[in-house]
């Protein structure tokens, strides 16, 4: 039996119901009593505690369809593609075995493309020393000379990456330090079956939804949870860049009032979005849809049963969600 179980990738930029759609379509497989399992592919819902502000799903909608790709870190541990790309080919084997679907979804295209397209990560060179004066010296002087540094020195990398992401620009940098200006690792391909689906929305609905998730992550209580985290943890903490703490952090300190601090939220995730569409628009074979339309999950679900094949008979009815 294969170790690569049918895949289906639902992508797309932030708040645009992809973490409903999942859950939707993972329910009704394994109603039928289809294996189904979400790994979540969201570079911020892999840091333990950081859940109201991440959007990650409650504990109690994790009871019935197992979910893999969250809570792996520390909010001071470092936290790699290469990481996560580890995680989840731990995980999908077990779903091949329990002749399941895994449900790859989340904003983090690279996580998507790496595990979708098989990435070698392992090609990448790393140097912690580099890596540290770089994020020193982009700390200093900001992402912008960061990003100038890096057309001058790896054009073509710099054309492959979000260059208003300091992460992202650091690594690169790293990257070009190391090797020069070449390419970053071609896909290899996913062993099994899969399937990518986009969720899209008019720019107008996109604001009104963005606006309507960050008033509800305030009053579900992302300021007493961004307070108990930096209690904890350093603020300034590459985890925290997760759009919503430091505007909370701003109520809490004074500089913001609370309906400040929502409009900056929603202002900083509509940017975020863009950024993401532009992403998203370089990968190829994206089935999309409309996101008001798919909530549904009736078009998610008729691919979902393509990737699994002819009907198969399932003793038992409903399985038992496998530990994660």
């Amino acid at each position: 039996m294969t170790a690569a179980p049918p895949l289906l990738v639902i992508a797309g930029a932030t708040a645009t119901g992809k973490t409903g759609l999942s859950l939707r379509v993972a329910t009704a497989l394994r109603d039928e009593g289809i294996v189904a399992e979400i790994i979540s592919a969201d570079s911020r819902q892999v840091y333990r505690g950081l859940d109201i502000g991440t959007a990650k799903v409650p504990v109690a909608e994790r009871r019935d369809v197992p979910h893999h790709g969250l809570d792996l870190a520390d909010p001071d541990q470092a936290f790699s593609v290469a990481d996560f790309l580890a995680h989840a080919r731990g995980v999908l084997p077990g779903v091949a075995e329990r002749s399941g679907i895994a449900i790859l979804v989340g904003g983090t295209g690279l996580y998507l493309r790496a595990v979708a397209r098989g990435l070698d990560t392992d090609g990448l060179p790393s140097d912690a020393v580099v890596r540290a004066r770089i994020e020193q010296k982009m700390a200093e002087f900001g992402v912008a000379a960061g990003a100038t540094r890096l057309r001058s020195l790896a054009p073509t990398l710099a054309g492959r990456i979000d260059l208003q992401n300091p992460r992202r620009v650091a690594r690169a940098l790293e990257i070009a330090e190391l090797q020069g200006d070449r390419p970053l690792p071609t896909a290899m391909g996913y062993a099994g079956p899969v399937a990518w689906l986009g969720l899209a929305l008019e720019p107008a609905v996109q604001r009104t939804w963005i606006a309507t998730r960050a008033r509800g992550q305030f009053d579900a209580g992302l300021v007493e949870e961004a307070r108990a985290l930096r209690e904890r943890w350093d603020p300034t903490l590459r985890a925290f860049s997760a759009i919503g703490y430091r505007e909370a952090w701003d109520v809490i300190d004074g500089r913001l009032t609370r309906e400040a601090a929502i409009e900056a939220d929603a202002a900083r995730n509509l940017a975020f979005a863009h950024r993401q569409r532009t992403w998203f628009r370089r990968e190829p074979d994206i089935q999309w849809l409309d996101a008001a339309a798919a909530i549904t999950g009736d078009e998610a679900l008729a691919t979902a049963r393509t990737l699994l094949g002819p009907p198969r008979e399932h003793v038992g009815g409903h399985q038992a969600p496998a530990p994660d």
